[in-house]
């Protein structure tokens, strides 16, 4: 956990005051004159930089972390979001037998088949319907059939999922 360190100008009575030196080779050394140090600064040190280096290194290492998070929870939601689909199947031969699977595009391709289709039937005609099955998924649309006697059968189809894999 990083703890944040107050960080102090060095604060004198005399600001950019010196005084030369001759060091006798041609060259000349300024020597600062502060006059009373009113505040003690921070020191500029190894220590206390690589103390902040490190509380920025952290704060990449979170970021990097709740972005991660963040794409996640996306995910999840664009998986719950999903698209209603309604379709007729028509049954032209004699119960036992049927012939209503039909294939259902989707309007919105998934990246994988690891969706799910659930059927609510708004109406049946000519017979019973005793269930409906889908199958055969894939990125861009799966199959639906229907058993029972009935000639047609109209279904709401409500699809979620299938952008994402767990």
């Amino acid at each position: 956990m990083y703890t944040e360190k107050q960080w102090l100008d060095h604060v004198t009575e005399f600001e950019d005051r010196y005084t030369e030196q001759d060091n006798g080779d041609g060259t000349i050394t300024h020597i600062p004159v502060e006059g009373e140090v009113l505040q003690e600064g921070t020191p500029q040190s190894a220590k206390n930089f690589n103390h902040m280096e490190c509380g920025i290194s952290e704060a990449h290492e979170t970021a990097a972390a709740l972005l991660v998070m963040a794409r996640h929870a996306r995910q999840q939601l664009e998986d719950l979001a999903g698209e209603t689909l309604h379709v007729t199947l028509n049954n032209s031969e004699q119960y036992p037998f049927n012939n209503s699977k039909k294939t259902v595009a989707l309007a919105v391709r998934r990246n994988n088949g690891e969706y799910t289709v659930t059927p609510e039937v708004v109406s049946v005609a000519g017979g019973s319907l005793k269930g409906v099955s889908v199958s055969d998924k894939l990125a861009n649309g799966f199959k639906v059939e229907f058993y029972g006697s009935a000639t047609s059968v109209t279904l709401k189809l409500h699809v979620k999922g299938g952008f994402y894999s767990g």
